[in-house]
């Protein structure tokens, strides 16, 4: 276990160097395409609850335009909130319309994030009984391989929420949605470059700007 986490920390600061030279305007045009690639894609028209993760000032896909485009595709929007006064638990809390997006402060690494209450009243949870399955994770994360395997900051939210999201015990047994990993081309590696661990779990897709990879191809 320490050589995976060693090899995962040496991985994350090699990768920090590569995404701090990419510029702005190439971070953007790959955005842009990712999020075209996403919009016509089968998975996104089959899907109706979506969770998106709003992303980090620099060195990751924008998500700015793709969470509008859910909203306004008439499906259910939810976001990450990061519980950094109590557990560090990660939840996904919904997004009722655009206008609602554009009042979301930073957060932590300033990232824009929902306030617990919306309206007066207490914001929607995907834990919540009364809501509907969730079909989708629009997932960040460091790098990714074409195995599908996925190096994320070393903080464990997206892990740690899809074990509890799963698990029996939280509510009722609920399906894994689908896990889809959104990636700038620098930060898609060969098969087998990513390191795992048996916690870690794997994407099944990830959407660059070069293309997309889902299970048949990390099969071949």
């Amino acid at each position: 276990m320490a050589t995976v986490q060693s090899q995962k920390k040496a991985l994350r600061k090699s990768m920090a160097v590569i995404l701090r030279s990419l510029s702005p305007s190439d971070i953007q045009e790959q955005s842009q395409m990712i999020t075209s690639r996403v919009l016509s894609s089968t998975f996104f028209r089959r899907s109706k609850n979506i969770s998106c993760y709003l992303n980090m000032p620099t060195g990751e896909v924008d998500t700015s335009v793709l969470v509008s485009e859910i909203l306004r595709a008439g499906k259910t929007l939810f976001v990450p909130r990061i519980d950094s006064a109590g557990d560090g638990r990660m939840d996904f809390l919904k997004v009722y319309e655009d206008a609602d997006l554009r009042t979301f402060s930073s957060g932590l690494w300033g990232i824009r994030e929902p306030e617990l209450d919306y309206r007066g009243e207490k914001r929607s949870n995907v834990f919540d009984e009364s809501t509907e399955q969730l079909d989708m994770i629009l997932v960040p994360g460091v790098a990714f391989d074409r195995s599908l395997s996925r190096l994320g900051h070393g903080k464990g939210y997206y892990d740690r929420f899809i074990n509890a999201y799963t698990s029996p015990g939280t509510g009722g047994t609920r399906k894994k949605p689908l896990l889809v990993a959104l990636a700038l081309r620098e930060q898609v590696l060969e098969a087998g470059q990513v390191p795992t661990a048996a916690h870690d779990w794997r994407m099944d897709v990830i959407v660059s700007s070069d293309g997309i990879i889902d299970g048949e191809e990390a099969a071949r």
